[in-house]
């Protein structure tokens, strides 16, 4: 395949859908072979159903649909040894690795001092230490071809909009930033530029279900998504509802083709002015 990305590979966290799989087709459409892992189990503290199995197989076909060469395999981001496994065997197939990104991440809203133990650690577990078990996972690999490459960690807008019951999620989110600063400095003799991208909501099922609707709209009975996206419009500059995974992926495509070559240790907002 020709494009920006040709002869790479990357690695895609959370890929069955949303953000992730765009996040695939973009890299798959600029030459990227793609290793695309998902969870695809229920978790007992999420509130809205997530992804299936035969969702990654979409994604996995979608890629192929386009040309390119993927596998895919149903791995958590919980179970580092689980990980390092699939990845070090779907590197050793496909030969090489380029790019990372850490997407893979849940919402679950609740109340600060109400929240159960269980859903604090859960997105802890996932939206924080998986990042890192992703990168342990899979940055040696980059380390070892000696190629230079990219780290792309999905934080959110969260870090600069700061909103009530998702104290779990933001205390992540502003976590990665950290993590991030310090991975970027570590890796920069390495030539592979580590960066966090913090989107406002995403039009994604993660924001898109009833929970997100009612945290948006306590006002209300029985929120729907036109009383949500009327809420959430006034929380960026822009005015608009959510954003799309396609920008979102442009961002990642940016970061991980030559046009980033010179971005390091930054925090990149799609927020569409929420900071405003």
């Amino acid at each position: 395949m020709t494009g920006l990305l040709a002869g790479q590979v990357a690695v895609v966290s959370g890929a069955a859908r949303g953000q992730g799989r765009s996040h695939a087709l973009a890299l798959a459409r600029e030459g990227a072979s793609i290793i695309a892992v998902d969870a695809c189990a229920p978790i007992a503290t999420v509130p809205y159903p997530l992804p299936t199995k035969a969702d990654l197989e979409e994604t996995a076909g979608q890629v192929e649909a386009l040309g390119g060469r993927v596998i895919h395999g149903v791995v958590d981001v919980r179970d580092l040894a689980e990980m390092e496994q699939f990845i070090g065997d779907a590197v050793a197939d496909l030969g090489r690795l380029d790019i990372v990104c850490a997407n893979a991440g849940i919402s679950t809203p609740s109340p600060t001092l109400e929240m159960p133990e269980e859903t604090w650690q859960t997105t802890i577990d996932i939206n924080l230490t998986g990042v890192w078990k992703t990168c342990k996972a899979t940055v040696p690999h980059i380390v070892a071809g000696n190629r230079g490459g990219s780290v792309i960690i999905t934080s959110s807008a969260a870090t600069v909009m700061i909103s009530g019951n998702i104290a779990h999620y933001t205390a992540a989110k502003h976590g990665l930033i950290g993590f991030m600063r310090v991975l970027a400095k570590e890796l920069a003799p390495h030539r592979i530029r580590v960066n966090t991208l913090h989107p406002a909501g995403v039009r994604t099922p993660m924001v898109y279900n009833e929970p997100m609707y009612r945290l948006f709209r306590p006002d209300l009975e029985n929120p729907g998504k036109e009383d949500f996206e009327a809420a959430a419009r006034s929380h960026n500059a822009l005015g608009v509802p959510a954003v799309e995974p396609e920008d979102v992926s442009a961002a990642v495509v940016y970061l991980a083709a030559p046009s980033g070559r010179y971005v390091t240790g930054s925090t990149f907002m799609l927020d569409a002015g929420g900071s405003l």
